[in-house]
C-alpha cells in the first residue's frame, strides 16, 4: 500500500521545490503533478521534482492523450526514466473535453486516440519500432535513439467504463479522480480485469472544520464523477477520519492512494495525516 501526496495546480509554480523536498523527508512513496489548461506542465514538473529529490517516485497525473503526440511523450517519459530510473509514474488521459476543445485538439473519438496513444507510447519506451495507422495515432517506423533500460509504468487516467477497460487491456495502471469511494473502487476492479495492474485513487485531503469547504470540495468532485455530493468520499475532519478514509481506499483494492491537500498551506495537513497512519 503505497502513499502519495499531489501537488495541487493553484499552488505557485516556485513552491513545487520546497514542497518535494519536503516529502522526500516524509513517510510518503510518490508526489504526483497534474497538468490542466492553464495551469502548469506536468513534464517540467516532474522533471522538477525528480531533480530535486532522492528517494521518491513522481506521477504525472496525466498528461492529455489530445494535446500531446506518442512520439513526445515517449520522448520526454523515456529521458526522465533514463535520468531517475525507477522513479516515475507516467499518467496519461483524455483530457478535460471543454478544454481540449479550446485549443483545437478535441478527439473524434477519444477512446481510440487514448488507447492507441498508450499503446504507441508502452511500444517506444520498450526500444521498438514503431508503425501506427490507427484511427488517431499515425506513426511510421519511428524509434527511440535513447530508449530507458527499464521503462516507466504508464498509467491511464479515466472514469467511465469503457475507459476503465481500456485501460484494463492497454495500461499498466489506472488512475481514479478525487471523490470514488469502495463501491467505485471495487467496479473500476472488474472493468478493469485481473493481471498486475496498479490502481491509483485520488483524493481530497483537508483536515480543518470549515464545513463550506468541505462542501465546496464535495460539489466539484459530484460534477465531475456525475454522482451526488454525498456519495463523494474524501479525506476530511479531524486526523483521525482523514486517516481512516485513506485506510478505507486501501482496504477497498487502491495499490496507491494519493492526497490532494486543500488551501494554501498543504504540508501541516500532511504531516497531521502521517502523524496518525503510523
Amino acid at each position: 500500500m503505497r502513499l502519495g501526496v499531489m501537488f495541487d495546480r493553484d499552488l505557485p509554480p516556485e513552491s513545487l521545490v520546497p514542497f518535494c523536498r519536503h516529502l522526500d523527508g516524509a513517510e510518503v512513496d510518490d508526489v504526483w503533478v497534474v497538468e490542466d489548461l492553464g495551469w502548469t506542465g506536468s513534464i517540467s514538473s516532474a522533471a522538477t521534482a525528480l531533480a530535486v529529490t532522492e528517494r521518491l517516485r513522481v506521477g504525472i497525473g496525466i498528461a492529455p492523450a489530445p494535446l500531446r503526440n506518442p512520439a513526445l511523450l515517449a520522448m520526454e517519459f523515456g529521458n526522465l526514466a533514463r535520468l531517475y530510473p525507477h522513479r516515475l509514474a507516467a499518467g496519461i488521459g483524455h483530457g478535460v473535453q471543454d478544454w481540449m476543445r479550446q485549443v483545437g485538439v478535441l478527439a473524434p473519438s477519444p477512446l481510440a486516440l487514448l488507447e492507441e496513444t498508450v499503446v504507441a507510447v508502452r511500444a517506444l519506451l520498450r526500444g521498438e519500432t514503431v508503425t501506427v495507422q490507427g484511427r488517431a495515432v499515425h506513426l511510421d517506423g519511428v524509434s527511440l535513439v535513447h530508449p530507458p533500460a527499464t521503462p516507466p509504468p504508464v498509467l491511464a487516467g479515466v472514469v467511465r467504463p469503457r475507459s476503465l477497460e481500456l485501460s484494463g487491456r492497454a495500461a499498466q495502471g489506472t488512475i481514479l479522480p478525487e471523490g470514488v469511494g469502495g463501491a467505485q473502487i471495487e467496479e473500476a476492479r472488474k472493468l478493469i480485469g485481473g493481471g498486475d495492474h496498479e490502481l491509483v485513487v485520488f483524493t481530497h485531503l483537508y483536515i480543518g472544520e470549515d464545513s463550506a469547504a468541505v462542501a465546496r470540495l464535495a460539489a466539484g468532485a459530484a460534477e465531475f464523477l456525475q454522482i451526488d455530493p454525498g456519495e463523494v468520499v474524501m479525506a476530511a475532519g479531524s486526523p483521525e477520519i482523514a486517516a481512516d478514509q485513506v485506510r478505507s481506499l486501501w482496504e477497498a483494492g487502491a495499490d496507491t492512494v494519493v492526497v490532494r491537500p486543500f488551501g494554501p498551506d498543504p504540508l501541516p495537513q500532511v504531516d497531521l495525516l502521517l502523524a496518525e497512519l503510523r
